[in-house]
């Protein structure tokens, strides 16, 4: 059996079904500082009763000093500046629990637009910070589902899935299969440059030139 956790960071908490079954579902669950007050807020409507999340991890900059007072023992504050909240809760994760096989960031988008492109780009910066091993790393909103990679890979999506493929490395070049439009030869110098693609059978493969990153969106 899979074991999951569940990271809520401070952004759009989700209204949608499946990352809300996500949350009730996970082996743990851990809020980035100011997401405890809307964790405690949507936990009724997800589990029928009010209650607390495993963990609450950051440098508590955005959560008041009466309720870091008052939920003490659930709290570890990470004060070093180096690393956002979102991050130091996918590391303290990985150092802590073990056998895990899912890590779920939920509300990494929404509100400021500079967090949410920060908080996405970082899945492809986990695929070279931490060993992941096995372990795979998805940020689930409301509209969609990402997820970095690092080399050639293989996914299924599911026929007429929307498919956006992003990477900071222009020397890279990615042949697919199973996409409605070829991204081979394409050069990834801007953004938009391998968006709004469609899967046009269950199994889409991305055939890498080189070890490299790149973010996977599906809608």
């Amino acid at each position: 059996m899979r074991k999951t956790v569940v990271i809520i960071c401070d952004g759009q908490f989700p209204k949608s079904e499946y990352p809300r079954y996500l949350i009730r579902t996970a082996d743990f669950l851990v809020c980035c500082d100011g997401a405890l007050r809307k964790f405690i807020r949507n936990s009724k409507g997800i589990f029928g009763a009010e209650r607390l999340p495993d963990l609450v991890i950051g440098d508590m900059d955005t959560l008041p000093v009466s309720w870091q007072k008052k939920y003490a023992d659930i709290i570890i504050r990470e004060t070093e500046q180096e690393h956002n909240d979102q991050t130091k809760a996918v590391r303290w994760v990985l150092g802590n629990i073990p056998d895990i096989d899912y890590i779920y960031i939920l509300g990494s988008t929404g509100g400021r637009a500079d967090h949410t492109i920060g908080n996405l780009s970082l899945l492809m910066e986990y695929t070279r910070m931490f060993d992941l091993g096995e372990i795979t790393i998805e940020a689930v909103t409301d509209e969609g589902t990402a997820f970095a990679v690092n080399d050639t890979t293989e996914f299924d999506c599911g026929i007429g899935r929307q498919v956006s493929i992003f990477s900071p490395d222009n020397s890279l070049n990615i042949r697919s299969e199973g996409l409605e439009y070829q991204t081979e030869g394409v050069i990834f110098d801007n953004w938009w440059k391998a968006t709004l693609n469609k899967a046009v059978r269950d199994n889409v493969r991305l055939e890498f030139s080189h070890r490299s990153m790149a973010l996977i969106i599906l809608d």
